[in-house]
């Protein structure tokens, strides 16, 4: 890849989610992850990455170039392969293993593996990835450090979810008939959450390991934006990105602290509002005269 990005970067992400579930915890019965001491919503990073790359997959089609790693219902080894037959390393049978050959070539096939999969798929250049079905094959191109990182985001004001029972028209059987047992199941909802996540995009990461382009860099702003547009179902309800703030530095090692652009953002509930259940309940205000010299501001 060329044109590999040279400044530093933090955003903000505001997006909110009415009537559905934003991030379900499994170890919860799939209700809307809170921190339980002030019942503020959490939705992790790694679901907002799937959105990402979710979103990548449909736009970019397997062009090359932009493949995703992390593919649902896709082995890792099936990548692997693809990376072992472009590098010329030699498989033993079908076990996954793969043919003994001195410490210098292996040196030298791992730095080409990391490069292979770092220039093939999107997902490894920009988050990175920790390729442990390499480790198995006795390679060591493994944890590749991605310039691109997210935080937990988390609702503006605590969320209140809902168990709503779900009923069935069509039974399975003629008993299910007669006993009337047309309960389906339950589903949790948030009547409505306006939540806040924090990223970080480092030019000396993207410089150093994966080469994450200024190309990269707009796919990755574009994705965000629209990462729920094709991603709508029952279980989330209606949600949708309001607002990508992005930072940016004059050069690679950053002008300013990351927590103190942070700062400069303020979300809050209006004042003649007792309940919000819309995006225009909330004021959304930005301390731009105490930027930083050397840090610039863009709202998408």
């Amino acid at each position: 890849m060329t044109n590999v990005i040279n400044n530093r970067y933090e955003f903000i992400i505001l997006f909110d989610v009415e009537n559905g579930n934003p991030n379900g915890d499994p170890d919860a019965g799939n209700m809307p992850r809170v921190d339980p001491e002030t019942n503020l919503g959490i939705v992790t990073d790694v679901c907002l990455k799937k959105k990402i790359r979710n979103y990548v997959e449909v736009v970019k089609d397997d062009e090359q170039g932009y493949d995703i790693y992390i593919k649902q219902g896709v082995p890792l080894n099936v990548s692997d392969k693809r990376a072992y037959k472009a590098v010329g390393v030699e498989e033993d049978g079908d076990k996954g293993k793969v043919k003994k050959t001195t410490a210098e070539k292996k040196k030298q096939q791992d730095e080409e593996l990391r490069k292979f999969m770092c220039s093939n798929f999107y997902d490894i250049r920009t988050f990175g990835a920790v390729m442990t079905t390499f480790v198995k094959g006795a390679f060591n191109c493994g944890q590749v450090r991605g310039p691109v990182q997210l935080g937990f985001a988390r609702s503006i004001d605590p969320i209140f979810p809902q168990d709503i029972t779900i009923t069935r028209c069509a039974l399975a059987t003629e008993k299910e008939a007669e006993e009337k047992r047309n309960t389906m199941g339950k589903k949790y909802i948030v009547p409505y959450g306006l939540y806040r996540g924090e990223g970080f995009v480092s030019a000396n990461l993207a410089q150093k390991s994966t080469n994450f382009s200024e190309s990269d860099l707009e796919l990755l702003w574009d994705a965000i934006v629209n990462m729920f547009e094709h991603d709508h179902s029952a279980a989330r309800g209606k949600m949708a990105v309001r607002e990508l703030i992005i930072f940016k530095h004059a050069d690679k090692l950053g002008n300013a602290p990351a927590h103190k652009l942070f700062e400069l953002v303020h979300v809050e509930r209006k004042a003649d509002v007792q309940v919000a259940r819309k995006y225009s309940d909330y004021v959304v205000s930005i301390d731009e005269q105490s930027l930083p010299d050397g840090v610039t501001l863009e709202r998408r």
